[in-house]
């Protein structure tokens, strides 16, 4: 996924930038966390990566297909066809059985009925749920809901898994479960971009970009989980030459707007 100069301003009056414009690009295969606190703009961020929300200005490219220019109808297919989701809300019917649960993430998709199942349960049994195809989610322990749900994101084959906070009604033991399905599915060479407010989730990335009043940002080492260690704000830390040459520039790909003349 690629963005260049995307920003997404909501109507008004007054008019609100959710997302300054900013440039990003993560490879296939990347595990990139998006880091930032409540009212950031991670959601929007999501829904513009996810193609849920069309940005206002800049261009996104999603497998190197422009989505701007698009009918709504081929970007929801295109949605259905390369991106994955994984909400922290798991977001499963409680009537249905985990094979269900997947299948009906098909429905809609060119996925022939009579394969379906098939996907299903091959979904589940990569997550680990062999044992629980035709069990209903109240059935399930939130570890095991949240791995429906990857299931459900995978039987898709996506190109980009897209997970919302996906530890967030989670245990510790459970959460370990879930990140650690995560990295399984990063090594086998899935792209997965998390946007989360935990630090120890984002430790797991191999990539951390920050968000924060809707603008994007990546961080340098000094910014990494541990960069709060005494000293790290001390008086001329930033002054040229405490770091390594070019320590205080952004990752290329990622662009630090100016802040507002306000």
């Amino acid at each position: 996924m690629e963005f260049r100069g995307v920003g997404l301003t909501y109507p008004g009056p007054p008019p609100v930038p959710a997302l300054r414009p900013c440039e990003l690009s993560v490879d296939v295969g990347e595990f990139v966390a998006v880091v930032g606190p409540s009212g950031s703009g991670k959601s929007t961020f999501l829904n513009v990566a996810g193609l849920l929300d069309a940005p206002t200005e800049g261009t996104y490219l999603l497998d190197g297909i422009d989505t701007a220019a698009l009918s709504d109808a081929d970007r929801t297919a295109l949605r259905g066809r390369r991106i994955g989701f994984v909400f922290q809300a798991f977001h499963l019917m409680p009537h249905r059985s985990a094979t269900e649960n997947v299948m009906l993430s098909m429905v809609y998709s060119a996925v022939p009925r009579a394969e379906r199942r098939t996907r299903a349960r091959d979904a589940l049994r990569r997550v680990g749920l062999a044992h629980r195809f035709d069990a209903l989610p109240g059935r399930l322990s939130g570890g095991e809901r949240q791995r429906v749900a990857i299931a459900r994101a995978l039987a898709g084959r996506p190109s980009l898994l897209l997970c919302d906070e996906p530890t967030g009604n989670l245990d510790s033991g459970n959460a370990e479960t879930v990140l650690a399905l995560l990295g399984e599915l990063h090594a086998s060479g899935m792209t997965v971009v998390v946007i989360t407010h935990d630090r120890d989730v984002a430790a797991r990335a191999g990539r951390t970009v920050t968000i924060r009043d809707g603008i994007l940002s990546e961080e340098r080492a000094v910014d990494a989980p541990g960069a709060d260690a005494p000293g790290a704000d001390a008086p001329g830390a930033d002054a040229p030459g405490a770091d390594a040459p070019g320590a205080d520039a952004p990752r290329a790909g990622v662009h630090r707007p100016e802040p507002d003349p306000a």
